[in-house]
């Protein structure tokens, strides 16, 4: 008889009106256990009901699962805001203790890897976890829970060893190369594409890992740095199937940066120009390796929103948080974009380290040059403006120790931006100078001369 497990997708956003995304870590972690020819694997997400706790209560009542899984996709959902997705997980965690008490509780997720120890130190109802990808230590962990032997010894296992934590880093060894489609029948797509108003919601892995050094993000530790391809013609099969068995025509390609190597995105479109599949898609570019030619492609073969992430809204900023770009660059890509007619949107940091009265006005110039090249074609969705937020071992988490904006005391498993008080209204004024050019441009207003 095969042994039961429960895989539960913990609350990843504020609310049922929020964009909701399809949970591919999850499913790929029930797709290898359920390969692995040992387990029935059953998989909830709590995003998608309207009464979660209740549900989950259910699910484990029907399931009596031998093992649960957990896992943590999001800290927080960013955009400034300063909710915590602790709240709800520490709530999930307790819940699934009070309804399983004898159950081994796994955890995983790409938050749970930013923060493996502290979590396994805050919340002593979790048995152990899983810290990056699940291919190489997955079932033999869950095979020992299941079999109530000592926890195998591998990378990316984090596990309880008498008082303490024993933890293994993850290698990032996975060959992408050997990855195999995930069974998305575990959790079939039909729900996930009637929620969402915007984003699309069904994503597909063509690579892992980032090779960028940009000084406040973690991906690299989630993944790690070396970029590692699938088969361009595996992504096209895997596109292709979705559409065909469960109806998905628009996707989000889920790499941190989509047209890295450039050669390996350009591949794929030309496969879905030859397949003729006419679906839709987008992902996050890298402003350097957009060209004429390429963006061309994209947008014959379905791109549907080219975004950015240039974070520098002048060049002292792009080089402080080590971008490795430069302000014409950055134009130069938008000049290419609009002609496209592709919906292009830019996310940009504000009150950065170093911000004064000049840099914002070098802001101010860049925002004036993005419009002014996209205003013809009516090509830019918007511009995002967002405050970093501060992640230990960062440049960034480096220099707001240094200049006194967090103290080593400083909590960052919770919602800490970098936004000193002496400009911390510079986010506002640039709000207010770039929507209202936003609107200006969609709907042919001439723009309000300055107040005096």
């Amino acid at each position: 008889m095969k042994s039961k497990i429960l895989l539960v997708q913990a609350i990843s956003m504020e609310g049922l009106d929020i964009e909701r995304v399809y949970p591919i870590g999850i499913v790929t972690l029930g797709t290898l256990l359920k390969r692995s020819g040992h387990y029935d694997v059953k998989i909830f997400d709590m995003n998608m009901s309207a009464n979660p706790y209740a549900e989950l209560k259910t699910k484990i009542a029907e399931t009596e699962p031998d093992v649960i899984g957990i896992s943590l996709r999001n800290l927080d959902p960013l955009g400034n805001r300063t909710t915590s997705l602790i709240v709800p997980f520490a709530m999930t965690v307790r819940f699934i203790h009070q309804f399983a008490p004898d159950t081994p509780l796994m955890a995983g997720g790409t938050a749970f890897t930013l923060f493996p120890e502290r979590l396994m130190g805050d919340f002593p109802e979790i048995t152990c976890g899983i810290v990056g990808e699940a291919e190489n230590n997955a079932v033999p962990l869950v095979d020992a829970l299941t079999a109530h032997e000592p926890l195998p010894d591998l990378p990316g296992v984090i596990r309880r060893d008498g008082e303490g934590l024993r933890f293994n880093p993850p290698d990032g060894s996975f060959d992408m190369h050997s990855y195999r489609m995930i069974d998305r029948d575990l959790l079939p797509p039909a729900d996930y594409l009637k929620v969402n108003k915007y984003v699309e919601s069904i994503g597909v892995e063509t690579k892992r890992g980032c090779c960028f050094h940009c000084g406040y993000c973690e991906y690299p530790k989630i993944s790690g740095r070396c970029m590692r391809l699938r088969d361009p013609l595996a992504v096209v099969d895997e596109i292709e199937y979705l559409k065909e068995k469960y109806g998905v025509t628009r996707i989000h390609l889920t790499d941190s940066i989509v047209n890295v190597p450039p050669n390996h995105l350009d591949t794929i479109c030309e496969e879905l120009l030859r397949r003729d599949l006419s679906i839709h898609w987008s992902g996050f570019f890298r402003e350097d390796t957009l060209t004429r030619e390429n963006t061309k492609l994209y947008a014959e073969s379905g791109c549907e929103s080219f975004s950015l992430s240039p974070d520098g809204l002048c060049q002292k900023h792009l080089d402080m948080l080590d971008k490795h770009l430069t302000v014409d660059q950055i134009l130069e890509a938008a000049h290419v974009l609009a002609d496209t007619g592709v919906i292009a949107v830019y996310h940009f940091l504000v009150n950065v380290p170093g911000e004064t009265r000049e840099t914002i006005e070098e802001a101010k110039k860049l925002i004036d040059a993005i419009y002014g090249i996209h205003a013809g074609t009516k090509s830019l969705g918007t511009i995002v403006l967002n405050l970093i937020r501060i992640m230990p071992g960062t440049k960034i988490e480096r220099l707001a120790l240094e200049d006194g904006v967090i103290t080593p005391e400083t909590d960052l498993l919770y919602p800490v931006y970098h936004d000193p008080p002496a400009t911390r209204t510079s986010r506002y004024e640039l709000e207010v100078y770039h929507q209202t050019r936003n609107i200006a441009m969609w709907n042919g207003f001439d723009l309000p001369k300055p107040m005096k």
